[in-house]
Protein backbone atom coordinates (compact mmCIF):
# COMPACT_ATOMS: atom_id res chain seq x y z
CA UNK A 1 0.00 0.00 0.00
CA UNK A 2 1.19 3.62 -1.04
CA UNK A 3 1.53 6.17 2.07
CA UNK A 4 -0.60 8.72 1.73
CA UNK A 5 0.38 11.88 1.06
CA UNK A 6 -1.64 14.54 3.27
CA UNK A 7 -1.27 18.16 2.74
CA UNK A 8 -3.46 19.49 5.72
CA UNK A 9 -2.51 19.84 9.05
CA UNK A 10 -4.29 17.41 10.93
CA UNK A 11 -4.03 19.46 14.75
CA UNK A 12 -4.27 16.62 16.87
CA UNK A 13 -1.65 14.84 15.69
CA UNK A 14 1.09 17.61 15.40
CA UNK A 15 -0.51 18.23 18.96
CA UNK A 16 -0.12 14.26 20.48
CA UNK A 17 3.21 14.24 18.77
CA UNK A 18 5.13 17.19 20.07
CA UNK A 19 3.28 16.79 23.45
CA UNK A 20 4.64 13.73 23.06
CA UNK A 21 7.95 13.97 23.08
CA UNK A 22 8.26 16.95 25.68
CA UNK A 23 6.57 14.63 28.05
CA UNK A 24 9.14 11.82 27.43
CA UNK A 25 11.86 15.10 28.71
CA UNK A 26 9.70 16.19 31.79
CA UNK A 27 9.13 12.73 32.27
CA UNK A 28 13.21 12.07 32.66
CA UNK A 29 13.71 15.52 34.14
CA UNK A 30 11.75 13.91 37.19
CA UNK A 31 14.79 11.70 37.75
CA UNK A 32 17.47 14.21 36.66
CA UNK A 33 16.46 17.60 38.92
CA UNK A 34 17.22 15.84 42.07
CA UNK A 35 20.68 14.52 40.72
CA UNK A 36 21.88 18.26 39.76
CA UNK A 37 22.37 20.12 43.13
CA UNK A 38 23.71 17.11 44.65
CA UNK A 39 25.40 13.62 42.92
CA UNK A 40 26.63 15.45 39.51
CA UNK A 41 28.15 18.13 40.71
CA UNK A 42 30.55 16.11 42.97
CA UNK A 43 31.35 13.88 40.23
CA UNK A 44 34.64 14.60 37.76
CA UNK A 45 33.96 15.45 34.66
CA UNK A 46 35.84 16.52 31.52
CA UNK A 47 37.10 20.01 30.17
CA UNK A 48 34.78 19.81 27.43
CA UNK A 49 31.60 19.47 29.94
CA UNK A 50 29.55 21.94 28.56
CA UNK A 51 27.60 24.66 31.18
CA UNK A 52 24.21 23.16 32.90
CA UNK A 53 22.09 25.64 31.73
CA UNK A 54 23.10 24.61 28.07
CA UNK A 55 20.97 20.65 28.78
CA UNK A 56 17.87 22.97 29.98
CA UNK A 57 18.43 25.22 26.38
CA UNK A 58 18.88 22.17 24.40
CA UNK A 59 16.76 19.54 25.30
CA UNK A 60 13.66 21.37 24.59
CA UNK A 61 14.49 22.04 20.97
CA UNK A 62 15.56 19.03 19.98
CA UNK A 63 12.06 17.70 21.58
CA UNK A 64 10.15 20.32 19.72
CA UNK A 65 12.57 19.08 16.74
CA UNK A 66 11.44 15.08 17.72
CA UNK A 67 8.06 16.27 17.66
CA UNK A 68 7.62 17.66 14.04
CA UNK A 69 9.69 14.84 13.07
CA UNK A 70 7.12 12.10 14.69
CA UNK A 71 4.10 14.28 13.21
CA UNK A 72 5.53 14.34 9.67
CA UNK A 73 5.90 10.43 9.30
CA UNK A 74 2.53 10.12 11.15
CA UNK A 75 0.74 12.24 8.77
CA UNK A 76 1.54 10.14 5.79
CA UNK A 77 -1.02 7.51 7.11
CA UNK A 78 -1.02 5.01 9.73
CA UNK A 79 -2.67 2.62 6.95
CA UNK A 80 1.33 2.36 5.39
CA UNK A 81 3.11 -0.50 7.38
CA UNK A 82 6.56 2.15 6.62
CA UNK A 83 4.86 4.12 9.18
CA UNK A 84 4.21 2.25 11.46
CA UNK A 85 7.20 0.51 11.64
CA UNK A 86 9.07 4.31 12.02
CA UNK A 87 6.95 5.16 14.25
CA UNK A 88 7.71 2.07 16.44
CA UNK A 89 11.62 2.56 16.28
CA UNK A 90 10.68 5.92 17.43
CA UNK A 91 9.13 5.03 20.47
CA UNK A 92 11.66 2.48 21.18
CA UNK A 93 14.80 5.78 21.11
CA UNK A 94 11.97 7.72 23.00
CA UNK A 95 12.29 5.48 25.71
CA UNK A 96 16.07 4.49 25.62
CA UNK A 97 16.06 8.35 26.10
CA UNK A 98 13.42 8.61 29.14
CA UNK A 99 15.17 5.74 30.49
CA UNK A 100 19.02 7.16 30.58
CA UNK A 101 17.67 9.92 32.91
CA UNK A 102 16.69 6.98 35.28
CA UNK A 103 19.70 5.10 34.99
CA UNK A 104 22.58 7.64 34.72
CA UNK A 105 20.63 10.55 37.29
CA UNK A 106 18.25 8.37 38.68
CA UNK A 107 20.61 5.20 39.67
CA UNK A 108 23.48 7.24 39.78
CA UNK A 109 25.22 5.03 37.68
CA UNK A 110 27.28 6.44 34.77
CA UNK A 111 28.17 2.76 33.28
CA UNK A 112 24.25 1.80 32.66
CA UNK A 113 24.24 5.38 31.35
CA UNK A 114 26.09 4.43 28.86
CA UNK A 115 25.02 1.03 27.91
CA UNK A 116 21.66 2.40 27.61
CA UNK A 117 23.12 5.51 25.45
CA UNK A 118 24.54 3.50 22.55
CA UNK A 119 21.53 1.61 22.28
CA UNK A 120 19.65 4.92 22.23
CA UNK A 121 22.30 6.06 19.04
CA UNK A 122 21.37 2.96 17.36
CA UNK A 123 18.00 2.97 17.69
CA UNK A 124 18.30 7.26 16.79
CA UNK A 125 20.32 5.85 14.15
CA UNK A 126 17.66 3.66 12.42
CA UNK A 127 14.72 6.19 13.63
CA UNK A 128 16.37 8.71 11.13
CA UNK A 129 17.12 6.22 8.32
CA UNK A 130 13.06 4.90 8.45
CA UNK A 131 12.07 8.63 8.79
CA UNK A 132 14.24 9.62 6.07
CA UNK A 133 12.73 7.04 3.69
CA UNK A 134 9.27 8.55 4.45
CA UNK A 135 10.12 12.41 4.77
CA UNK A 136 13.10 13.71 4.20
CA UNK A 137 12.80 16.37 6.14
CA UNK A 138 11.40 14.52 9.38
CA UNK A 139 14.76 12.55 9.07
CA UNK A 140 17.27 15.48 8.48
CA UNK A 141 14.88 16.70 11.73
CA UNK A 142 16.89 14.17 13.61
CA UNK A 143 20.46 15.07 13.01
CA UNK A 144 20.24 17.34 15.74
CA UNK A 145 19.26 15.02 18.29
CA UNK A 146 22.18 12.33 16.73
CA UNK A 147 24.52 14.65 16.93
CA UNK A 148 24.03 15.87 20.71
CA UNK A 149 23.29 12.38 21.66
CA UNK A 150 26.40 11.77 20.39
CA UNK A 151 28.43 13.98 22.26
CA UNK A 152 26.17 13.32 25.35
CA UNK A 153 28.14 9.72 24.73
CA UNK A 154 31.12 10.92 24.83
CA UNK A 155 30.28 13.07 27.33
CA UNK A 156 29.18 10.10 29.39
CA UNK A 157 31.65 7.67 29.06
CA UNK A 158 34.24 10.27 30.37
CA UNK A 159 32.69 10.48 33.46
CA UNK A 160 32.33 6.87 32.99
CA UNK A 161 36.33 6.66 33.02
CA UNK A 162 36.86 9.67 35.66
CA UNK A 163 34.33 8.18 38.35
CA UNK A 164 35.11 4.54 38.92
Amino acid sequence: MKCLDLMDTDWKKLIVSLALCQLAGLLGAIFTSPAIPTWYPALEKPAFVPPDWAFSVVWPILFLLMGISLYLVWNKGWDCRDVRLAMGVFGVQLFLNFLWSVLFFGLRSPLLGLVDIVFLWLAIVATIWLFYRISRTAGLLLLPYLVWVSFASLLNYYIWLLNP
